[in-house]
């Protein structure tokens, strides 16, 4: 007799632990290399929605032995266009809401990081690579385009002549290089991406919430401005930080001698 597979859930798609001010979000589908599907795609929008609630800083990894392979192609097959079209929504609509959301987000990266995975980490503020990782967009080379915000996120990083040859020839950059070309802001060794997303993450905990503010809300904004609509927007974001009370006894902090100065790396 042949058993009917199993159409049981799979449990814990997303791990979520709060430490101090921190949130860690981990996707959690090892055997599926954390392929994206429906299912942990919701489980992000809600684990994302809570730790904007009552963390000051968010780190995403990945459980197993890759941060994430990417979209689940199982359950695209037989879509239609339409489908397609709104799941891309969805995606947007999420990491839309993590990159201009309240709270800074890392990614903790090792392993493979491509396609949708890619997407995920691009929509965070801080991307952190230890030796084992590596990066593609294989989208093109299955006859698929990408629908997670890659046309903007990952062009904006490394230029669409960068991104159109990982696309038209799948082309698999390693720690290193997507460090070089501004992929990722930090390397670390194998094992440890996860130890300096932590380390960045309490750093940013404790940073004043009016400068984090302009930096999540402003900064990217500015970018698409003119020259001088953007100077006059970081002039009035300058004064809104600056009198804050927190930046106002950190000043005073460093005035008197008892704030961190900046060091020699």
């Amino acid at each position: 007799m042949v058993e009917a597979p199993s159409t049981m859930p799979e449990p814990d798609l997303l791990s979520y632990t709060l430490e101090g001010p921190v949130a860690w979000l981990g996707l959690n589908r090892p055997a599926k290399r954390n392929a994206i599907s429906e299912a942990l795609l919701a489980e992000l929008d809600r684990g994302i929605a809570r730790a904007q609630g009552e963390a000051r800083a968010i780190v995403i990894h990945g459980h197993g032995p890759c941060f994430c392979a990417g979209l689940d192609l199982g359950e695209q097959r037989l879509r239609s266009a339409a489908e397609v079209f709104h799941l891309s929504r969805d995606w947007h609509a999420l990491f839309t809401r993590l990159r201009h959301g309240r709270v800074p987000a890392i990614a903790a990266l090792h392993g493979a990081t491509v396609g949708g995975g890619l997407e995920l980490a691009t929509a965070c503020h801080i991307r952190v690579a230890d030796a084992s990782a590596f990066f593609a967009l294989p989208e093109g080379t299955r006859g698929i385009y990408v629908g997670g915000g890659a046309s903007v996120n990952v062009a904006r990083l490394i230029g669409a002549a960068r991104m159109a040859d990982m696309m038209l020839t799948g082309r698999v950059i390693d720690a290193p290089m997507a460090e070089r070309i501004g992929l990722v802001q930090y390397l670390a060794p194998a094992g440890e991406a996860l130890a300096k997303a932590g380390e960045l993450a309490a750093t940013i905990a404790g940073m004043a919430p009016l400068t984090v503010l302009a930096i999540l809300q402003a900064l990217p904004r500015i970018q698409d401005m003119s020259e001088s609509d953007g100077l006059f927007v970081e002039s009035l974001t300058a004064a809104l930080a600056q009198t804050g009370p927190e930046a106002v006894a950190m000043l005073t902090d460093f005035v008197e001698k008892r704030g961190r100065k900046v060091q020699q790396p």
